[in-house]
């Protein structure tokens, strides 16, 4: 793992309004990391680009034709070689994570006309799991923090509806076998996982906008939190790239009032401590 004093102190603080003194975005920090990262560091980067190769395979899967911003690690040229290859030709398929071809293969091809099936389920599951193999205790934390959030959030929202909550949960641990079993408010997770209150509270947003920012909020403070002591570290480094990430997606979608929101959300999560303890 390197130190990437210099990668660090050239770019700039980030802040949830937007007024970074420099510009700079997600693209560029990919070829500032490309050139300066070790290829281990990098290819814990590659998990992040890659979640952005999964959304642009399962449109590509309903739609060849489509426009699509390449923001992972394949060109939309490479994704339909893909499609085609794991489509015809049952060899092994090389130049891409195991999980792409075996998701093709296994499950959307065989199972895609089912009633019920979601392909894109599938394929996050397979993409969390891909993640959580990853060498740095960190950046594991990181992805098993956020696949538990959106299984919580979706447990309460099918409650919400009168749904079974077990036909929407995805994976297998302590968290997820809660969730489809207990039936408390909480799902009893409250008193061994502090973060579920704030999760109680944000899934009650009505504004599914608003919602989005209240987690992407909450997941800055958790970044913030775990690469405070040391600014020239991987896992900084990855932290920088969520972070821009999420900037650039609310950019996009809300360039001035959604900044300014994001930014109070932040602050008020700040100082109520709201981040978990288990994952400190």
């Amino acid at each position: 793992m390197g130190n990437y004093y210099y990668l660090m102190t050239d770019v700039p603080v980030l802040n949830m309004d937007g007024s970074h003194g420099k510009e700079i975005s997600y693209a560029d920090f990919r070829l500032m990391c490309k050139a300066e990262l070790s290829k281990s560091d990098m290819r814990l980067l590659y998990c992040v680009y890659l979640k952005h190769d999964c959304q642009n395979l399962l449109t590509l899967l309903k739609n060849p034709e489509a426009e699509l911003q390449v923001l992972g690690n394949y060109t939309v040229e490479e994704l339909l070689k893909l499609i085609e290859e794991c489509n015809y030709d049952d060899r092994k398929i090389v130049g891409y994570p195991s999980f792409l071809p075996k998701f093709l293969m296994d499950s959307y091809y065989p199972r895609k006309d089912e009633p019920g099936y979601f392909a894109g389920d599938e394929l996050m599951k397979a993409y969390y799991e891909y993640a959580f193999e990853r060498k740095n205790e960190f950046v594991v934390k990181w992805f098993k923090m956020n696949f538990n959030i959106t299984n919580i959030l979706t447990a309460l929202l099918a409650r919400k509806h009168g749904w079974n909550v077990a036909d929407f949960i995805l994976g297998d641990n302590e968290i997820t076998e809660m969730l489809r079993m207990n039936k408390s408010k909480d799902f009893d997770l409250g008193r061994e996982y502090d973060y579920v209150p704030e999760l109680m509270k944000i899934a009650e947003t009505e504004d599914p906008v608003e919602k989005e920012k209240r987690i992407d909020a909450f997941k800055w403070v958790w970044l913030d939190e775990h690469t405070f002591g040391d600014p020239f570290c991987i896992e900084t480094v990855f932290a920088y790239l969520c972070k821009l990430e999420m900037l650039d997606r609310w950019d996009r979608l809300d360039p001035v009032q959604g900044k300014a929101t994001f930014t109070k959300i932040v602050e008020d999560l700040r100082g109520e401590a709201k981040v978990p303890e288990e994952f400190l």
